[in-house]
């Protein structure tokens, strides 16, 4: 028996969390031996529950390890241990780095230059802006975008990396199997297909408020720095500002209006300290040793007409009424909204119910 098999195995084991794992091996057990009767006297005297105690005598076998392993290979999850040295460098710094990740996807992502960008499960229209154009230009330097395929930010942020033909990594609360949000089917396909999904739960997992909080320090743990896009002061997205600071890693956040109740977490981060940011560049010049000479900003040549620039201009990330264009702009009517169509064609904007627009790209 390999020793990364025995410790994949003993991790699936109803009970057995990280705290659990390490008495283990505190006690002097080998993921590659076998279990003792003076070992488990010692888990006792460790602390560790008579049930579970029992469970792992019961449980642990030969043909236990040999199963896991077996449906593993079958539901194509790819499993790391500590142990590996595929294992992220990252991740291994970190207090309490997970003893097993479950992987559906490229796991070699989870060792590539990694950036975390979180948020509100509720964003408003700029907050869902930011967060996928932040992650698709964050991706297109080749970065590897990491967040919590939460709805709202999180998922926006996937969806920002993919559209831009770059990587991203959801880590999951649940097990890397048991897709949460239902309603995120799709984007969890897609991640699977064309990034990685991870998890430091088994597999099956199913969702619990307990497991989401821990499964941030490792969004953290795999990135050199925290983007928090928007966030009311209680987010849940806070606590991966806070792992990442602790694991002495970068966190940077994204302004908005003091007025918006969504933005009060972010702008308190910045008056905390963190690097306000308004475009990537100012995530990028963080770390110049990290970016390539081909991912230096560049001017993107424009399609549009100087009468669409022009428009353009008086458009923003708040909504702006059609009326209000008229009274800024002297164009006829029609080429008004001839003017407006293209610019939605051309994904500069995006038209609002009530006749309003807004940024788009």
């Amino acid at each position: 028996m390999e020793e990364r098999d025995g410790l994949i195995a003993m991790h699936q084991i109803q009970g057995i969390g990280w705290h659990t794992l390490h008495k283990l091996l505190k006690a002097g057990w080998s993921p590659a031996g076998e279990l003792t009767l003076d070992l488990l006297r010692r888990l006792r005297d460790l602390r560790v529950p008579e049930s579970t105690v029992e469970r792992i005598r019961a449980k642990w076998t030969p043909s236990f390890v040999r199963r896991v392993k077996e449906e593993l290979v079958r539901r194509r999850i790819t499993a790391l241990t500590v142990f590996d040295p595929e294992y992220p460098e990252y991740l291994k710094e970190i207090a309490q780095p997970p003893w097993v990740l479950y992987i559906r996807g490229d796991a070699s992502l989870l060792s590539g230059i990694c950036f975390a960008v979180v948020g509100t499960r509720k964003p408003t229209h700029y907050g869902r802006r930011m967060a996928r154009k932040m992650a698709s230009e964050i991706a297109s330097r080749g970065w590897v975008v990491v967040s919590g395929m939460a709805a709202g930010v999180d998922s926006e942020a996937h969806r920002g990396a993919l559209e831009a033909g770059g990587k991203t990594v959801a880590v999951l609360g649940t097990g890397v199997d048991v897709v949460y949000p239902r309603h995120l089917r799709r984007l969890y396909a897609e991640l699977v297909e064309k990034g990685a999904v991870c998890s430091e739960m088994p597999p099956g997992t199913a969702p619990h408020p307990g497991l989401f909080p821990r499964r941030n320090r490792i969004i953290s743990g795999l990135s050199v720095g925290t983007l928090v896009v928007e966030a009311a002061e209680r987010s849940g997205a806070l606590i991966t500002a806070d792992c990442s600071l602790e694991q002495g890693r970068e966190v940077f956040a994204v302004p908005g209006p003091v007025t918006s109740e969504k933005s009060a977490g972010t702008n308190r981060l910045i008056q905390q300290g963190a690097k306000c940011v308004i475009g990537v560049q100012d995530i990028l010049e963080e770390f110049p040793s990290l970016v390539p000479p081909s991912a230096e900003k560049s001017t993107e040549p424009s399609d549009l007409s100087p009468d669409e620039r022009l428009l353009l201009s008086f458009i923003g990330d708040e909504p702006v009424h059609i009326d209000e264009l008229r009274n800024q702009i002297s164009l006829p009517p029609g080429e008004l909204h001839r003017h407006l169509l293209s610019l939605q064609l051309k994904k500069r904007i995006l038209q609002l119910p009530g006749a309003r627009f807004v940024r788009e790209g």
